[in-house]
């Protein structure tokens, strides 16, 4: 099994996206419990812009349990593909779960952000993408105005006079 997964993960790596999804398929059917298997068949799913296929295979990858960062991408991509699919009351919660066990990673953060976008938390939405801008960007200019942009970015419909 091991060197089979490694096989498709090598495959998907060198862009044989079909390939690594007909191996990974075969793999879920024969390892059904193996939460590794059923997150990188999710994965091969999304990657063929088959989002709606991918969504079994995550929930059943986190509910069997898997490694801290493996439990980081699935919850980033099941967020993501209940966000492309409009279910966003499910990926808000998805992102959450991810927030609070993750919150440090930044690309959760902002995925969700689309989410709160979708959901008209236009505001929100905001006032995280700028965080993420102002925590993790290098540009000099951006880094002048940061004081400015973090103390605005819960601000942003108020009026000053």
């Amino acid at each position: 099994m091991g060197i089979e997964l490694e096989k498709a993960v090598d495959l998907r790596k060198s862009g044989n996206h079909k390939e690594s999804n007909q191996l990974l398929t075969k793999l879920v059917q024969e390892f059904p419990n193996n939460a590794s298997i059923n997150y990188q068949c999710a994965w091969s799913f999304d990657l063929l812009g088959e989002e709606s296929k991918a969504v079994p295979f995550y929930e059943n990858a986190i509910k069997l349990g898997l490694s801290s960062k493996e439990l980081e991408g699935a919850l980033l991509g099941l967020g993501s593909t209940y966000r492309t699919l409009g279910e966003y009351e499910k990926s808000k919660s998805i992102f959450l779960k991810g927030i609070e066990s993750f919150p440090n990673n930044r690309a959760i953060q902002t995925f969700y952000s689309m989410t709160l976008y979708n959901l008209n938390e236009h505001s929100k939405a905001m006032e995280l993408l700028l965080k993420c801008l102002t925590d993790t960007t290098t540009d000099d200019e951006i880094l002048g105005y940061k004081k400015a942009i973090d103390f605005y970015s819960n601000k942003l419909d108020e009026i000053w006079e």
